[in-house]
Parts: C-alpha cells; structure tokens; sequence
C-alpha cells in the first residue's frame, strides 16, 4: 500500500518529539551518511533538539500525523553569501523508498524562497555513493553540479560529494502585492 503523501507535514521542533526523534536519530543506518552522530541517550536527544533544532534559524521536524520520522534544514549563509543556503535532510529508514523525501525538499524548497527574500539558490551535497538521496533530489528539481572530490570527513572517512543546486527562478514563488 503506497503511502499518502498528503499526511505529512513538516514544523519546528518540540521537546515533546524527543522519543519520536530516538528512533530514527540513533539508527547508525541512518545517521551513516549525515554529519550527525547517532543519538545513545533520552537525554543526548533532548539536549540535541533543546540546543540545535529549535534554536537553528530553519530546521524542521518531518512528521507523520504529528509524529517525527525524520529532520529537514535550510541553513542560509550571511553577508556577501546571504544569496546561497545549504539544505540537508533525513528521513526513518522504515520510510525510505516512499516519495517522503522528495516531497519534503519540495516542501523545503517552497518554503525556503519565501522565507529568505536573498536566497538565490540552494546547495545540497551529498556523498557520492548515497544513490538514493540523489534521486530524491533530481526528483524535487535540483541539477547535479558536480563531484567534490575528497571533501568532507564524515565518521572518520574522508568522502567525494556530489553538490546539487536549485535556484529561485525555479521555485514557485508567492504572488508580489503590486507596488502602486
């Protein structure tokens, strides 16, 4: 039976995710490709969501009929940068495989441009062999720029990334009030 899609949401963060938020954010399968380290404790998750979800400028909770399955930020850049942001993103591994992430990101993306009215393009890497996080995004609209080669350390591994991009004049964008 194929998931409906229309029963999810995404929101900021809750304490109150903290026991949703642990069953996904201490499974090493899906930490794996993140810079995140899993989660070992109720209280590594509280103190995760306290200090870093709730207080970045646009991390968002992935939610199941008000449950959490998984995160979703935008981190925009600033000063001569402001035009650019990074998007990253995870998801449970028992809902891989379902059209979850790509329409996260659609949401992300819809979301981003209307929030940030300097953000020009957002940015997502991805290592180069997580094939499956590569679909989700050239399903939501982003373009393949290029591999990085030895870019990032991730878990102690140096890794090659793929660096995907949207810009704005892709995004849908609400209507400008007329100016007269």
């Amino acid at each position: 039976m194929a998931m409906d899609l229309t029963r999810i949401t995404i929101r900021p963060f809750k304490l109150s995710d903290v026991d949703d938020f642990m069953l996904w954010a201490g499974d090493e399968q899906v930490t794996q490709n993140t810079r995140m380290d899993s989660i070992r404790s109720r209280e590594e998750a509280l103190t995760f969501i306290r200090d870093v979800c709730i207080p970045h400028p646009w991390r968002r909770s992935i939610c199941i009929d008000e449950r959490c399955i998984g995160m979703v930020s935008v981190s925009p850049c600033s000063g001569d940068e402001r035009c650019r942001a990074e998007l990253g993103y995870v998801v449970a591994a028992s809902f891989w495989g379902q059209g979850i992430g790509t329409k996260v990101v659609n949401m992300a993306v819809s979301q981003a441009f209307a929030q940030f009215p300097d953000l020009l393009r957002l940015e997502a890497l991805v290592d180069s062999r997580n094939k499956a996080s590569q679909r989700v995004l050239e399903k939501a609209g982003f373009l393949r720029e290029g591999l990085l080669r030895n870019y990032a350390i991730v878990k102690g591994l140096v890794r090659d990334v793929c660096i995907y991009s949207f810009l704005s004049s892709s995004a849908p964008r609400p209507p400008h009030p007329p100016l007269c």
